[in-house]
This record gives structure tokens, sequence and C-alpha cells, in this order.
């Protein structure tokens, strides 16, 4: 196809408009290149970057670097009273039920109850009037064999009577004799006597009462002296002997008894694997009383070793540690335990006196980690 040349020069005038134009808009366009890519350089950071940078490095931190609020005790030597556990029972020195051995009508009480009585006092009385009668009667009866033994006595002498009628008439008089001692033996027990010191307990009968032969009056128990009574398993007999102390103390009193170990049972109790001890405690101030529960140690063994709780012991696999305080962080250290009490354990090897030791807390703890002492 043929163009003419007027034709080329209208297109190389609109190219070069067309260039004209282009070359502003490229202008500018590399300019708001150029600013947009400085505003994110460095050297003025984005602050949603920064905040999202800020909290990776927070993330990235150890945990064991927080801050863990404990409480710490200072160790401390304490006296220590080591010895074998056990449970026993208080028992009176001495204990009776009060009975009467005949039967009969009560015709006197002299005893109040709850009241101290000595050994000999007289009870209760029981009527005897039938007793004496028969009393009185076999006197009457002795006092008349009596003389006519003495009479045949000087006719055996004389050979007046055989030795069978005489031998006859002696053993009358020691058979009337004989019943004349029983009723006053009879007599003797319708006044029922305290058999030792103590204390008289509740009545059980009243004036006028007909005894039958062991109904019960009431109990004297006698508790100016205590026998504590317990057990300890049969492994550690060995630890106690006749004459050992031991200590105890009783239900809703602190205050520490002693006592010596008087008797010890020969046998093992087959049921319990245990044996058996009594020991002696003097209870003149009247404090403690019969049948109380008592916490008893034995196989004591006392001193003053380094304590520390219970609870801040840590126990590993192969050893236990505890956590102490060092320029306020958290150090572990290995320690070796003796005896454990109730809230104290002893520690024999790993800590000294004055450490500070964590008894809060223990499950955050790392090695080094910051702490605050709140208490």
């Amino acid at each position: 196809m043929y163009y003419p040349i007027d034709y080329f020069y209208s297109m190389v005038r609109k190219s070069k408009i067309t260039v004209l134009i282009l070359i502003p808009v490229i202008a500018v366009g590399a300019i708001l290149l150029h600013n947009y890519f400085s505003s994110r350089s460095p050297e003025t950071p984005d602050p949603e970057r920064a905040a999202a940078a800020q909290t990776k490095e927070n993330k990235g931190k150890s945990k064991g670097n927080r801050v863990v609020p404990v409480v710490v005790h200072v160790a401390d030597f304490m006296r220590l009273d080591e010895g074998i556990r056990a449970v026993g029972t208080l028992l009176p020195n001495e204990e009776v039920d009060i009975s009467s051995e005949i039967a009969g009508k009560v015709e006197k009480i002299t005893f109040k109850e709850g009241t101290p009585v000595k050994k000999g006092d007289l009870l209760v009385k029981v009527n005897d009037d039938d007793l004496q009668s028969q009393l009185k009667r076999a006197i009457f009866q002795r006092d008349l064999l009596k003389e006519k033994l003495g009479r045949n006595r000087i006719l055996l002498e004389k050979d007046a009577i055989s030795r069978e009628a005489f031998d006859q008439i002696e053993t009358d008089y020691n058979m009337i004799e004989a019943d004349i001692q029983l009723l006053q033996v009879k007599i003797d027990k319708t006044e029922i006597r305290a058999p030792f010191d103590g204390v008289i307990g509740f009545r059980y009968i009243s004036l006028g009462s007909y005894l039958q032969p062991n109904t019960l009056i009431a109990r004297l128990v006698d508790y100016s002296k205590l026998k504590v009574e317990f057990s300890i398993p049969e492994k550690y007999h060995h630890a106690s002997r006749v004459g050992s102390p031991i200590s105890f103390t009783t239900e809703g009193n602190k205050t520490i008894n002693r006592a010596i170990i008087y008797a010890i049972d020969p046998k093992v109790d087959e049921k319990t694997r245990t044996v058996s001890m009594r020991a002696l405690f003097d209870n003149s101030s009247m404090q403690l009383l019969p049948g109380m529960f008592a916490s008893v140690t034995t196989g004591q063994k006392t001193g003053s070793t380094l304590q520390i709780p219970t609870e801040a012991i840590v126990p590993e696999a192969d050893h236990k540690k505890v956590w102490i305080v060092k320029n306020n962080h958290a150090v572990s250290v290995p320690v070796t335990t003796g005896v454990r009490g109730e809230t104290m354990v002893e520690i024999t090897k790993g800590l000294n006196k004055g450490d500070s030791v964590i008894i809060t807390g223990l499950l955050q703890l790392r090695d080094n980690s910051p702490l605050q002492i709140t208490h």
C-alpha cells in the first residue's frame, strides 16, 4: 500500500508528543518510589514492626528470668528429740471395784463420792445382828465345853474316864472354837473398808439396800502414780530397757511429761508384731487422769541439730535438694536429711546455719531465677 509523505511526518510528530508526555510521568513515578522505600529504611522504623519485634524478643526470654515471689526460712540449730513414736494409755496405779462378800442390808454408808479415802477407812456397814446372835451362842457353848474339858482332864489323870471320851470332848471344844472364828470373819466382812489409799468414785447403792455377794458398791482408784502403757514394733525392742526414760504428752496439753519404764512384756504380740511396755509416772499433782491418751516417745537421743521446714525438701530421682537464696537468685543445693518430725526435718549435710531456704514457689524455680522475697 502506498502512504503519502505527509502521513509519515504526522506520525513522527505524534510520537514526539507522546515521549514528551511520558518523560515527566516516569520522572514523577521514580521520585515517588524513592520516597516510599526511603520511608521503610531502618533509620525510621515502622512502629508496628518494632512492636512485633519486641514481642518476639520477650517471648524468646527464658522463663527462669521471670521474678518469682517466695517465702524463705533461715536455717538454724534447734532442739531435736529423736526417738520411737508410739501411742499409749494412762492406767491408774491401783484400781478396784468395791463389792460385798456377803448378803445383807446396808446399815451405814460413810463415804462421799469423789473424795479421797485412806487404807482401812470404813466405807459401808452391813447389818450383822444375826451373826452377832450366832456368835454369842457359840461363845456360851465354848465356855461350857471349856469347863467340861478341864474337869475331864482331871478325871483322865486319875483314870476315871477313858481316853476316847476325853478326846471326844476335846474335839467338840475345838470345833466350837473354829465356829467362833468363822463367825468373827463373817462379822468382819460386814464392814467394807478401803484396801488402799485412793479416790472413791460414784456409789451404786443406797442406804437400806439389800446387798448380794459381788454387788458393786463403788470404784476406788489410786492415781497418785500412773502407768503409761504403750507398744512399739518388735524391731525396736532393743532400743528400750527397764529403767529407760520416756516422754509423753496428752491430748490438748503440750506439756512434756517424763516417766521410767519398769516392765516389758516378755512376748511379742503375734497379731500386731509389737512389744508392750509400761512406764511409771509420778502424778502427785493429780493433773493427769487414768484413761487419757498419751503420745509417747521412747529410745530418745536428745541434741541440737540444723533443721528446716519439711516442705522445703524437693525429692529427685537419686537425691534430695533444697533451693536457697544467693544474691537474690535461686540456687539448688543437694542435701542429706536425718530425723523427720511433724513440721521440721533434720539436715545432716548440704546446708549451713543462716542459709535462706526457699519454702514456697518451688515449682516455678529454675537455677539463677531472680527472686522477690515476700517474707
